[in-house]
């Protein structure tokens, strides 16, 4: 059968007060414009309560009250952090006690730890390929491939080895290190590796059984991290992979024992939303829990000193 032209009949369409309609975008919850001067506490209350705005305060808020209550305060960093320059930020939170613990992967620390010696990191790639040059610093395959090795023969993970190193040889710029903090605070850091993907793998001193043992260890040392995140939050902050894989056997392990993550919060902050963080970490782990996920997009360099700003306001309404 063919259809004709014809115009569908409108006459009996039903329609219904504005008023009697739920809206998900109301006045009340506009933004409002900051006055000059304004702190940056008023200028979070500013923000609309719309969208990744509320989302965005109810991640300060969660963080604020998950230090409060002592609910723990994870936070899992990759090397884009590190190399844009936001130790000193990290540091800060550090020192406030916004973080309960660290979790990095081998990328991160090879950055942190250039930057403790040298105060300088991020070797420009196309450049130094070529020539053969690219991860050839002598210093960081040497010194960081033996900090690993022996830290591991002591017992340690490869986050215990690198943090006591920095803390023993106190480089000059210890003060730019998000290590050497953690050594100086005893803030644990757990250092999870892909062993192949990072340039010390490419120096002669590299121990393939002292990464795999050491990052073994820090992984166990991770899942009690992890597991004392009753009511606690975990942020994911620039890695695409080998975190939020991490992290979702942290919480299989965590439930196997019998801990049940209730109203955990979970974060995904990067400048693009990925399929690993965001059902790995945003969504599987707070599902059915009482617990909440938040993905905020945004660059690190931008993101993570709003969200710190935010936080040291809150702790002084508070």
């Amino acid at each position: 059968m063919k259809f004709v032209y014809e115009e569908f009949d409108l006459s009996g369409i039903e329609t219904y007060p504005l008023t009697s309609r739920k809206s998900k975008a109301r006045a009340e919850d506009f933004a409002r414009p900051s006055a000059p001067g304004s702190s940056i506490d008023a200028f979070i209350a500013s923000l609309p309560n719309i969208q990744a705005a509320a989302d965005f305060k109810a991640i300060v808020r969660a963080i604020a009250a998950a230090k409060r209550h002592d609910g723990g305060i994870v936070w899992g960093l990759g090397a884009h952090v590190i190399k844009t320059g936001l130790g000193p930020i990290l540091i800060d939170l550090m020192e406030r006690g916004f973080v309960s613990a660290l979790a990095t992967n081998g990328a991160a620390i090879i950055h942190d730890f250039e930057i403790a010696l040298v105060g300088a990191t991020s070797e420009d790639v196309d450049e130094a390929l070529g020539p053969g040059r690219f991860g050839m610093a002598d210093e960081t395959g040497r010194l960081l491939n033996g900090a690993i090795t022996d830290g591991v023969a002591a017992g340690l993970g490869i986050g215990q080895a690198v943090t006591q190193f920095l803390a023993a040889k106190a480089p000059q710029f210890a003060r730019a290190s998000i290590l050497a903090a953690a050594a100086r605070l005893q803030i644990p850091v757990t250092v999870h590796v892909a062993v192949g993907t990072d340039i010390i793998h490419m120096h002669p001193a590299a121990s393939g059984a002292a990464l795999g043992e050491g990052s073994l260890r820090d992984f166990r040392y991770f899942v009690s991290n992890v597991a004392r995140l009753e009511r606690g939050v975990y942020l994911n902050c620039g890695s695409a992979v080998v975190l939020p894989e991490v992290f979702l056997k942290a919480v299989a392990l965590s439930r196997n024992r019998g801990v049940a993550l209730a109203k955990l919060t979970t974060v995904n902050l990067d400048f693009m939303q990925l399929y690993r963080p965001q059902t790995n970490v945003v969504r599987r782990p707070t599902a059915g829990t009482g617990g909440r996920g938040y993905s905020l997009t945004g660059h690190h360099e931008i993101m993570i000193p709003l969200l710190a700003a935010a936080l040291v306001a809150s702790e002084a309404i508070d």
